[in-house]
Parts: structure tokens; sequence; C-alpha cells
């Protein structure tokens, strides 16, 4: 599965915040808005990315199903019902910037703090442009059970006083002091949920996972599959199951209106 620079960053927020809260109500009428937007149709061929601006961010060349679901704390293509297969394949150069009195506030925020604010200010622009309305229901989805190996655990025990930290890309994660439920969304998992089975509870670990993704051409000397990847070097195993879970599920959308 291919990782965008816009998904690899949206996974790392949710790896810092931890489990993404998928409870969210609709934006209220009283929640904050971008102060200006823009959504184009992305004409320059110019691959994906993300600017993080003082007062804002810009995304190039990205889908909405991307910020959807990141903007709804979902991960998992599997989750998702209903999106349609347009907003999965049109590219588009979005911008969403804020007044000056919230560019000021956000300089005193943590970044988990910022994107906290930003999700609802998200699906309120997406409720505004594309009269997208959802609902969350509970449905029997595959997922995956990650479970430890019979091998044993190989990851390494964070120390008490160290601090969190996480670098991914596509086909490595590298963190320190990190929770099992904290590196979940950040598997690449063919869009399946995966759910804890480990049993590790809130104990932090350091680990380097390395992996060859699917969409690299394999050569001899390529480094292993994700499945072999999490056994051999973490001592974790994803086994394919079905589970009742929440999934977010698109009752309306429309092409984004023009500027």
């Amino acid at each position: 599965m291919r990782l965008s620079r816009i998904l690899v960053y949206l996974l790392a927020i949710s790896f810092a915040i931890g489990s993404a809260s998928q409870d969210q109500a609709p934006p209220s009428s009283s929640a904050k808005l971008f102060e200006v937007v823009s959504i184009k149709p992305n004409k320059s061929g110019t691959s994906g990315g993300i600017q993080v601006l003082p007062n804002g961010e810009q995304y190039i060349d990205t889908t909405l199903d991307i910020l959807i679901k990141g903007a709804y704390g979902i991960y998992n293509e599997g989750q998702v019902v209903g999106m349609p297969s347009w907003a999965k394949s049109d590219r588009y150069d979005i911008e969403a910037r804020v007044d000056a009195v919230t560019a000021d506030e956000w300089k005193t925020l943590s970044n988990k703090e910022r994107w906290k604010q930003e999700q609802p200010m998200l699906q309120a622009m997406f409720t505004n442009r594309c009269k997208l309305k959802v609902h969350f229901e509970t449905k029997e989805l595959p997922v995956y059970d990650l479970t430890i190996a019979k091998g044993g655990l190989k990851m390494k025990e964070s120390a008490a006083d160290e601090k969190a930290m996480e670098r991914m890309s596509n086909g490595n994660i590298t963190a320190r002091a990190i929770a099992i439920e904290n590196f979940l969304h950040a598997i690449p998992a063919d869009g399946r949920l995966i759910v804890d089975k480990t049993g590790l509870g809130e104990k932090k670990f350091d680990f380097d996972l390395k992996w060859t993704p699917d969409n690299r051409t394999v050569a001899p000397d390529s480094g292993p599959s994700l499945f072999t990847a999490l056994e051999e070097q973490l001592g974790l195993k994803l086994v394919s199951s079905k589970a009742s879970e929440k999934a977010l599920v698109i009752d309306h959308i429309e092409k984004p209106s023009s500027n």
C-alpha cells in the first residue's frame, strides 16, 4: 500500500495522540472555522505533500478521501462505507487558513493539541464545501488481531523517563517510548483495522520496523514483507479475523464547490 506524505503526516498525528476518537459529533455551529479556504483541482502533476503553516495548512495533490478520514479519526479503508470513487481518485490542492487570533493561540499548542482543534474545523469545511453528511454505525468488519508471536516479544521496553518519538516513511517506522495502542494506526494492513490482542496495555517500547512495501519492485536483496517483519523484528503477529467495529458511513457528499 502506497503511503502519501499527507497520509503519513495524518498517521503521525494519530500516532502521537493515541487511539483517535470515532465518536465525534458533527461540528457545531459554534465550532471554530477556517477564515479562508481554497479547494482547486490539481492540474500541475506535482506529487502530494503537505505544508504546515503558522495559520493553517496546505495540501498538494491529495484526495478528499484521505482528508475526510483524517478529519474523523479514521485511518483504515475498511472502516469507511459509501465513499464515492471520485473522492478517492480526483486530486485537489487545498489551502485552509485561520484568523490572526487563532494563529496566535496555536503558537502555544503542541501538534496534537492543534490537531484536535483542526479536526472539527476540517469537518465543518467539508460540510460547507461538499455538503458532507456522515454518521457512525457498528458493523462486522474484517480485521487483523495483533498478537504476540510464538517466539516471544522482541521489542525493548522503554525507560520510564524516555520521551516519545516516532518517524515514519514508506516501509520504515522508528519509535521510542510508544505504546502498542498508539502504534496500530501506523501499520498499513490492507485497509483493515488492527485490534490489539497483545495484552501489553500501556507499556511503552522502543523499536525499529523495516519492510518492503507492496508497491515496491521486489529485488533479490529486498527486505521482508510487513507480516514477516513484524514477527521477525518485533515479535508480533497479525492474524486475520472479524470484529464488530465502528464504521464511518458517508450519507451524502458532492464535489467541492468552486472558490
